[in-house]
C-alpha cells in the first residue's frame, strides 16, 4: 500500500471541545483537507482506536474523530442524551452539510441510525465490525456474562470480558497495549454514561436496511466474534449496493490490528463516485 504523507496529514491535529445539550462537551480533533470523514469508535473505547488510521486517511481527507459522551476525554453526561444527536452536533460544529461516516461496533450502529434519520447529511457509510439496532443476539454463556456485568455495573468483570470476547488476539497482537489501556480507562466511565443513554428513536434499524441510500462498505475481521460476521452478512445483503470485505488476522479492534489494510479499503471506498 502506498502511504500518502502530504503536509495536511503530517500537521498536528487540532483539538476542539464541542458543547453538547445538557452541559459538558465532546472532545474532538481534526486534521487534513479534502472531503470530510468522521470516525466513530465503539462502546468502552475512545477515539484512540483510530490512532493508526487517521494519518493514512488525512492525506486525502479532512478527518474528524471524537470521544463519545462520557468516554475518553469527553465529559460525563448529566442528563439523557442520544449518540445520534451528538453526531449531528459534531457535524454542525464543523459546518459539515454532508460527511462520510466510518463507525466501528457501537459507532457503526450510531452511523447507521444517523443515516436513517438524516440521509441527506451522509455522503457514504463504512460499517466496521458494526452492531445494528434490532438485532437478535444469541444467548451464549460469554455474551450473557457480558450483559450481566453491564447490568450489575461490575466494571472489573466487564473489562475482563471486553478483552476476552472482543480482543481475542490478545496483548501481543498489534495495538494490544493500547486496547488494554482504553478498556481499563473507560470501564467505569462507560457504565456511568450508559445510565443516561436514551434509546434510539429507531430501535429496529435492522428492519429498515433496505431504505439506506448512502453508498456502504461493510468490513469485519476474521477473528471477531462470530455474531459480528452474521450481522455483516445481513448488512451487506440488505443495504442496497453494499460491498463487503473480510480482513484476516483481525478481531473486533480492527483499526489497531490491521490499520494499513483497513485504510486501504476505506480510501478506495471514499474515492468512489
Amino acid at each position: 500500500m502506498t502511504t500518502h504523507t502530504t503536509d495536511p496529514a503530517a500537521a498536528p491535529a487540532r483539538e476542539v471541545r464541542i458543547p453538547v445539550p445538557g452541559g459538558g462537551h465532546l472532545w474532538a480533533d481534526h486534521r487534513g483537507t479534502g472531503s470530510p470523514v468522521v470516525l466513530l469508535h465503539g462502546a468502552g473505547m475512545d477515539s484512540r482506536l483510530w490512532d493508526s488510521v487517521v494519518p493514512l486517511l488525512a492525506g486525502r481527507h479532512e478527518v474528524i474523530r471524537y470521544d463519545a459522551r462520557g468516554l475518553g476525554r469527553s465529559t460525563p453526561p448529566a442528563a439523557p442524551f442520544s449518540d445520534v444527536d451528538d453526531l449531528l452536533v459534531v457535524l454542525d460544529h464543523f459546518g459539515l452539510h454532508r460527511a462520510a461516516l466510518v463507525g466501528l461496533s457501537m459507532g457503526g450502529e450510531t452511523s447507521l441510525d444517523f443515516a436513517l434519520a438524516h440521509p441527506g447529511r451522509v455522503a457514504s457509510l463504512a460499517l466496521v465490525g458494526a452492531s445494528v439496532g434490532g438485532h437478535d443476539w444469541p444467548s451464549t454463556p460469554e455474551l450473557s456474562a457480558y450483559a450481566t456485568a453491564r447490568r450489575e455495573q461490575d466494571t472489573a468483570r466487564l473489562a475482563e470480558l471486553e478483552l476476552s470476547i472482543w480482543a481475542s488476539l490478545g496483548r501481543t497482537a498489534p495495538g494490544g497495549e493500547l486496547v488494554e489501556a482504553m478498556v481499563a480507562d473507560n470501564a467505569v466511565r462507560r457504565i456511568a454514561a450508559e445510565q443516561h443513554l436514551a434509546p434510539s428513536a429507531d430501535g429496529d434499524a435492522e428492519a429498515r436496511l433496505g431504505t439506506v441510500t448512502a453508498p456502504t462498505l461493510v468490513v469485519h475481521g476474521d477473528r471477531d466474534h462470530p455474531e459480528i460476521g452474521v450481522i455483516a452478512e445481513r448488512l451487506a445483503a440488505d443495504i442496497p449496493g453494499a460491498r463487503s470485505r473480510l480482513i484476516p488476522d483481525a478481531d473486533h479492534y480492527l483499526p489497531l490490528r490491521t490499520p494499513d489494510r483497513l485504510s486501504e479499503l476505506l480510501l478506495e471506498h471514499l474515492a468512489r463516485p
